[in-house]
């Protein structure tokens, strides 16, 4: 998988030369995860695993990526910052209306990934100067261009105090149904003695936001 493009909304001034981007893949749980404790959380079903088990980075040298302006005032009904609680008060209604720059990255791995059949969870984190970036939702049901797929794992979310657990952003934390995020993959065929290719693999793929600090 060479490429990716991400969708989110910012607010403040990107600067190009601290802004940062890192990919982390997640496995579906339970693999790799600690089944043994309690989760702080309504449900694991179908969620990401508690750590990752691969990463890009662009500091690393693994990836590089571009950014397109798409509109430079663009606003979103809802969004979710700091209210990402532990069960049983995961659900606020989110918090609110934001306005930023609508914001297009393309991402290039330099080192590709390279993944057996499977489910996976892409985790998304860049560094902005000034305010805050919030990743957008996609339009449901999803129709061409996009590739509807089942199940829908949907787009989960976590911050440190949820930490390794995870709640559906649509579902848990707003309270609407299940979220998908704006984001497209690019692969190619990579030939397997079980005839799996990479394309059929990126069809299980789900957006999760890591909510951290990272601002300069």
């Amino acid at each position: 998988m060479p490429n990716a493009i991400f969708k989110p909304s910012v607010q403040g001034t990107i600067d190009y030369l601290q802004t940062k981007a890192l990919q982390q893949l997640v496995h579906q749980r339970p693999h790799p995860s600690d089944t043994t404790r309690t989760p702080n959380v309504s449900t694991r079903v179908n969620s990401p695993a508690d750590t990752e088990f691969d990463g890009r980075s662009f500091s690393g040298g693994t990836l590089l990526f571009s950014t397109t302006v798409l509109n430079p005032s663009f606003t979103a009904n809802n969004s979710i910052l700091n209210g990402i609680n532990p069960a049983p008060n995961q659900t606020t209604g989110g918090e609110g209306p934001v306005t930023g720059q609508e914001v297009l990255f393309d991402i290039v791995f330099t080192t590709p990934f390279d993944l057996p059949a499977g489910h996976y969870f892409f985790v998304p984190t860049i560094q902005i100067s000034g305010d805050e970036f919030f990743w957008l939702s996609a339009p449901k049901p999803i129709v061409a261009p996009g590739t509807p797929f089942a199940p829908d794992l949907q787009s989960w979310i976590r911050n440190q105090d949820l930490d390794p657990d995870w709640s559906r952003i649509g579902t848990d934390v707003i309270g609407a149904g299940a979220f998908n995020a704006s984001f497209s993959l690019d692969g190619t065929t990579v030939p397997e003695p079980s005839t799996i290719s990479l394309l059929a693999t990126c069809g299980g793929l789900s957006l999760l936001l890591f909510r951290r600090r990272t601002n300069s």
